[in-house]
């Protein structure tokens, strides 16, 4: 019985490292073979082995028995908010729900709320979630992306009719979810580089293959177009394949007020070609700065490219330390050094380990006398660093926790606890139906406590799974902006909260926000970056965001009380 309980939490830990890798474990088992795997944290031998047989023929003799003997379709019903393995086995013992269109017909049916452990408000939930999979379907994080498009890209790197190459379209803008990927190449022989790119590995289906593009189909489930150009052509081509469509439709109108035609062949004057090499050429002859990706919206960066006013948007190595790091300290993990050490190791300054609270037993939440003893373990990793642990002579842990926000606003650690700890987030983890105005003022109280200084994940959402929850944000920010309370951008790929559009608000307003990975193993630290892009198309610059603040400076704000925050600088 204790194997079978270990065994989730062992292939849980090792997904988490598999999902962050930087190589794909395919690449990683060519070169260093069985050993290279059990390199990985969180893979052992077993694990291991069948990562082997993964790679050698696509499927895990394991996992294929397991979906005989419950042939339900587990990613399609887990990506309805609410629905986890227990319930969805209750629905397949009970009433055969196997897959989306049978949870749709047993929910309209009334079938699901006489069940026990479910409910009529759950059936209506389950109707809610199932329409809003729905609108996400055929649509993929920009974190499940992303890493695979990087190795695509360096794989064709290693051609040397190569010459340049770039991610674009809404990749390159750095969207939350992507429905498939391009890829723009100049070089020569395009023959030779399309038969390679339809021949990668993991290329399940080739769409069509022509003289200079390819659409290919990947065993992840997206598509991936790539076009080979002229080397003449490359500017013109990447920022007309970047978009966005409105953010073009404006640079096209430029070009005819000047007399000249854009297109992403290049910019014309009558037949004659005077920009297309590069991005940069194509804006300045439109008499625009170059805009960075992300912020391409039409939006107001073309006016403020015009008045050469665009923001010096943040960069990840502007980033000094993060703040949202879970140890599973009170499950007896105890990861506060190598989350430390992990973060030393990316070069940050300070890392702050912020455990969940009592309220949510099922993470066996920190009570207030927990907290006493995890200090003490931070204070002893401190005197060790001091003395050039992790070769980060400056490098600090703090202590702070995510405390949970109740249904009344209050908060589930007592406030002599809170104003012990370097410093508090609070978040919203229960009860997330609420009307506007209840969970607004849930929020509003939380974030007047004195003891809470950050927010997070403010709206709640998880991408593809569920929306945000219903708030006035305006009234949020108020609060915030008259509290000196800071807001989360939660960096989790699956989160990305706030959004570019409620950030871009705060920072109008000149609402403080911190960029947290929320990392539950340090592997995620390297959440970091799709926060970062998330800041970036929010127009975010290092002076709104706190934790690109050296440590020096980070702890004399959170040094002062609440109500004297809101004019530092």
């Amino acid at each position: 019985m204790q194997d079978i309980v270990f065994k989730p939490q062992a292939y849980e830990k090792a997904a988490l490292s598999l999902e962050t890798l930087r190589e794909s474990v395919d690449e990683i088992y060519k070169k260093q073979g069985i050993g290279g795997l059990k390199k990985i944290p969180g893979v052992g031998q077993g694990i291991a082995e069948k990562i082997i047989e993964y790679v050698k023929t696509g499927k895990i003799g394991e996992h294929q028995q397991l979906k005989k003997k419950t042939p339900v379709n587990m990613g399609e019903l887990t990506g309805v908010e609410g629905l986890g393995p227990k319930k969805i086995k209750i629905l397949y013992q009970k009433l055969k729900v196997r897959n989306l269109n049978d949870l749709e017909k047993a929910a309209k049916k009334r079938e699901i709320a006489p069940l026990f452990g479910f409910g009529e408000k759950t059936e209506q939930n389950i109707l809610q979630g199932i329409e809003f999979f729905k609108k996400s379907k055929g649509r993929f994080l920009l974190g499940e992306i992303l890493p695979r498009v990087y190795e695509i890209i360096a794989e064709l790197k290693n051609l040397k009719e190569v010459k340049q190459i770039s991610e674009a379209g809404s990749l390159r803008r750095r969207k939350e979810t992507i429905g498939d990927a391009d890829i723009l190449i100049a070089g020569s022989n395009p023959k030779k580089v399309i038969d390679y790119f339809v021949s990668l590995p993991g290329a399940v289906k080739i769409w069509n293959k022509g003289l200079t593009k390819a659409s290919i189909r990947l065993d992840e489930g997206f598509d991936v177009d790539l076009r080979v150009l002229p080397e003449k052509q490359f500017g013109s081509a990447l920022q007309y394949f970047t978009g966005s469509k409105e953010h073009n439709i404006a640079l096209r109108k430029i070009a005819v007020e000047k007399g000249l035609k854009l297109s992403e062949y290049g910019l014309f004057k009558g037949s004659k070609m005077t920009a297309g090499k590069t991005e940069e050429e194509i804006y300045e002859k439109l008499g625009l700065d170059w805009m960075p990706p992300e912020i391409r919206e039409n939006n107001g960066e073309i006016k403020a490219a015009q008045a050469h006013q665009l923001p010096r948007l943040i960069d990840i190595n502007n980033i000094k330390g993060d703040l949202h790091c879970h140890s599973h300290w009170e499950a007896g993990k105890r990861l506060i050094g190598e989350m430390a050490a992990a973060a030393a190791k990316i070069g940050y300054e300070y890392v702050g380990i912020s455990d969940h609270t009592k309220f949510l037993a099922i993470e066996h939440g920190l009570d207030e006398d927990q907290l006493i003893q995890q200090k003490k373990e931070i204070e002893r990793l401190n005197s060790r660093l001091r003395q050039g642990f992790g070769g980060q002579a400056k490098f600090r842990i703090l202590q702070g926790c995510e405390a949970n926000i109740m249904a009344d606003g209050s908060i589930d650690i007592k406030d002599e606890a809170l104003a012990k700890l370097d410093y508090v987030i609070a978040g919203v983890h229960s009860q997330m139906k609420m009307t506007e105005s209840e969970m607004t003022e849930r929020i509003v109280k939380a974030m007047r406590n004195p003891n809470v200084d950050i927010i997070s994940h403010p709206t709640g959402r998880i991408l593809k799974q569920r929306d945000e929850y219903k708030i006035n944000f305006d009234r949020i920010l108020k609060i915030a902006k008259e509290t000196g309370t800071i807001l989360e951008i939660n960096a989790n790929p699956y989160r990305l909260d706030l959004n570019d559009k409620n950030i871009r608000q705060a920072k109008k307003i000149g609402v403080k926000m911190i960029i947290n990975s929320d990392a539950h193993h340090k592997e995620q630290l390297n959440f970091m970056e799709y926060g970062v892009f998330q800041a970036r198309r929010g127009w975010c610059e290092k002076k709104d965001v706190i934790n690109a603040w050296p440590l020096k400076k980070f702890l004399e704000f959170f040094k002062k009380p609440k109500s004297e925050r809101t004019g530092f600088i």
